[in-house]
């Protein structure tokens, strides 16, 4: 009898994520980094010589992406991520000529799940483009966070979310079942008067802790008193002012077709490695 596929570890808390955008609503948002993510996917969709009839987009947090993009195209929905991750995403198999997604698949738990609905959603040469937080996302926030949390509590707690690199999101592409999968990193740095302020800004694109694994007391002043000074005596520009990264990843992947170009097929080169070196080496 086959064994049962084990669950992906749930790494993210989605109910306080959703709490989280909301009080991200109430507060005001800070979007640019939507903005931005928007006006690449247009700049990225403009480069690719493909008509797209069906197009819906997936969990993107705002509307910046609809209102770049949706009267460019005969028929664009909006898919929201689904509530309870054991469901599944609301898009008909082979139905779309392409997928979109801005900042959401970061706090997905089962990401190579839902990279694989999206690809049986795609139609022959259908095509995902999708733009996630990760890499080096808040580097200098974890390392001050955890001097700080090691030199006033002795131990450090889960605060900043793990993310994932280029070459993690390219093998899930392929684990997907997407053919030639490209991906590439945008690095953004902001620049803030301190601390409390990135932190304030944090909020407002609900993107403070939502780990399941994070510490559920409030975090001790001195602590947050000691980290904003830690932030400030390593990643502060010669006025003062911190830094701070943001990595958007982009990630694409094509539903396989016929007339993709395909890697040759081992031992089906014409001469050896050798023999191409030995031919280049007698014509210089």
């Amino acid at each position: 009898m086959a064994s049962k596929p084990a669950a992906a570890p749930r790494l993210f808390d989605r109910d306080l994520l959703r709490a989280r955008l909301q009080r991200a609503q109430r507060l005001g948002t800070a979007t640019f980094l939507l903005d931005r993510a928007a006006e690449d996917m247009a700049d990225r969709l403009n480069a690719v010589l493909r008509d797209f009839k069906s197009v819906a987009e997936v969990g993107t947090p705002g509307d910046q992406v609809a209102k770049t993009l949706s009267k460019r195209f005969d028929r664009y929905v909006r898919a929201d991520l689904p509530a309870q991750e054991s469901e599944p995403l609301a898009l008909e198999a082979l139905s779309l000529d392409l997928v979109v997604s801005a900042l959401a698949l970061q706090f997905v738990n089962d990401l190579p799940g839902v990279l694989a609905q999206i690809r049986r959603a795609l139609r022959p040469d259908g095509l995902l483009m999708a733009a996630m937080i990760g890499g080096d996302t808040l580097t200098e926030l974890r390392q001050s966070f955890a001097a700080a949390e090691a030199e006033l509590e002795g131990g450090i707690s889960p605060r900043v979310a793990p993310f994932a690199d280029l070459r993690e999101v390219g093998a899930l592409l392929q684990r997907a079942g997407l053919a030639l999968p490209v991906t590439d990193v945008d690095r953004i740095v902001v620049r803030y008067d301190n601390a409390f302020a990135l932190m304030h800004d944090l909020r407002r694109m609900a993107a403070t802790n939502i780990l399941v694994e994070r510490r559920r007391m409030p975090t001790r002043r001195a602590t947050m008193l000691r980290t904003a000074e830690i932030y400030r005596e390593r990643f502060a520009d010669p006025d003062g002012r911190i830094r701070a990264t943001f990595d958007i990843i982009w990630l694409s992947g094509w539903a396989p077709h016929e007339s993709q170009p395909k890697p040759l097929k081992p031992g089906s080169a014409k001469i050896s490695l050798a023999e191409a070196v030995k031919r280049s080496s007698s014509s210089d």
